[in-house]
């Protein structure tokens, strides 16, 4: 099996391995007790707290460590916003922010405080201008990702963190995606990362709060972490984790060099090798290893399962293979098509040979699955349609409002019309991106008995 999903999780590192190996036997202990196997653990604690802020570029009492990455985002966006009440209620995020921080909006927005979402350009990247509009006299915090983990668009955090500075408000940055590439640059004032996305175990993230942030940490006091993550610590966890970390980032300027030449690769020839496709995120300011494109008339789930019959373990935001059927967030917000959206995250290691046969794969699989939704083909004549005709593709899950729209449209005159009716959500998405992608004019939406009404004008 090719495992192409290290955005999601990456493999253990050997080094990683070894380290929770040899420390499972010297750091059981509680490191708050003082005798002998006590010490051993508080040693192994701080050594690894100590190795951690040198990777980070942090004081080492400006970082904990969490039970997740996940974790270590609640606990920064929820005891930031509370140290900082007095200030105001004011929170803002990019639309593109992974689901840990979008879900701490929620929470802040449920109990009261206004949450503003900065959109993106179609590249997946925020402009530290649309921050600096956003920010208020009332902001108590500002969040944004080092890195997009769907798409592996680089955010300009830098910018975006003196933008806040000047205005006094912290900036949160996610670095989950980037951390094992290297440092995050700029004056940010909070960082959150999570160990298994950098070949570390899971269940270990971490959590740096920068002298001088105005911090209150929620829920229940406790001792242990400068009491920001309450519980026993798992150190031989914590141990492989920062292990791992050093070890990525002593790789990491052979290898990024590496894999950008591999998703380069991938990025020019699949829309040579597969017609109809859009690759999507930003091509030069992004992370080495992720690459994403989108297939119309493709079902995202079935495209997965094929290729995984192949052995290529891959993911995907589309709507297809999402039990809401509803497309990736970040997708919608960059305004491309959702449907038959493939992500390939190469892990560190990842070898030319199973790149070029998933390139030699891809193909075939992509064509299998448009003829078993009995999608159109360039060459298929169609017969002529009225100037305004009605799809009606109501109770029809992506892609087939797409399918059924492109089927119809070759026979219908410049300047005429299809109106598709559809009541899934996804259309809302890829009906315009498919409009882009051809050519033609997307008119709008309007309501429709059962759904929507999405209007397409032929332009040539």
């Amino acid at each position: 099996m090719a495992y192409f999903d290290a955005a999601s999780a990456a493999p253990l590192h050997p080094v990683a391995r070894q380290a929770l190996l040899a420390a499972l036997d010297d750091g059981w202990a509680d490191p708050a007790r003082l005798y002998r196997e006590g010490r051993k653990a508080r040693m192994l604690l701080d050594a690894a707290r100590e190795a951690a802020a040198e990777a980070v570029g942090c004081r080492a009492d400006e970082l904990v460590f969490t039970p997740s990455g996940t974790r270590a985002v609640h606990t920064g966006v929820a005891g930031a916003l509370a140290g900082r009440r007095r200030v105001g209620r004011h929170l803002i995020v990019s639309a593109v922010e992974h689901s840990s921080v979008l879900h701490s909006a929620e929470a802040f927005e449920a109990e009261g405080g206004s949450v503003t979402q900065v959109p993106v350009h179609r590249t997946g990247a925020v402009s530290p201008s649309g921050y600096a509009a956003a920010l208020r006299t009332d902001t108590a915090l500002a969040v944004l990702q080092s890195a997009n983990h769907e798409v592996g668009t680089a955010q300009p955090v830098a910018e975006v963190a003196e933008v806040c500075r000047a205005a006094g408000v912290p900036l949160l940055v996610d670095a989950a995606q980037s951390l094992g590439w290297g440092p995050v640059e700029g004056g940010w004032s909070l960082l959150a990362a999570s160990a298994h996305k950098w070949g570390g175990p899971s269940g270990v993230g971490l959590l740096v709060v920068r002298k001088g942030v105005r911090f209150a940490a929620q829920g229940p006091a406790d001792e242990r972490e400068s009491g920001r993550a309450p519980g026993f610590e798992n150190i031989p966890a914590v141990v492989a984790a920062v292990a791992s970390l050093r070890a990525v980032r002593a790789e990491a300027a052979q290898e990024s060099v590496r894999l950008r030449e591999l998703t380069e690769r991938i990025r020019a020839r699949v829309p040579r090798l597969v017609p109809e496709v859009e690759v999507v995120g930003d091509p030069e300011h992004r992370l080495p290893g992720i690459v994403t494109f989108s297939c119309l008339y493709v079902d995202g789930e079935t495209l997965l399962h094929e290729l995984d019959r192949e052995g290529f373990a891959v993911s995907s935001g589309s709507s297809c293979t999402s039990s809401t059927l509803t497309p990736s967030h970040v997708l919608k917000a960059m305004g491309v098509l959702s449907e038959g959206n493939v992500r390939v995250s190469l892990p560190p290691g990842a070898a030319e040979e199973d790149v070029e046969r998933f390139l030699a794969v891809l193909p075939g699989v992509v064509a299998g699955v448009r003829d078993r939704l009995g999608a159109p083909s360039a060459a298929t004549p169609a017969a002529p349609e009225p100037a305004a005709l009605v799809v009606d593709a109501l109770g029809k899950r992506c892609p087939i409002p797409v399918i059924e729209l492109a089927k119809v449209f070759p026979g219908v005159p410049v300047g005429g019309t299809v109106r598709v009716l559809s009541d899934d959500e996804a259309a809302r998405l890829d009906i315009p991106a498919w409009c882009e992608m051809r050519g033609q004019e997307y008119v709008g939406e309007e309501p429709a008995d059962g759904g929507t009404a999405y209007l397409v004008r032929r332009l040539g």
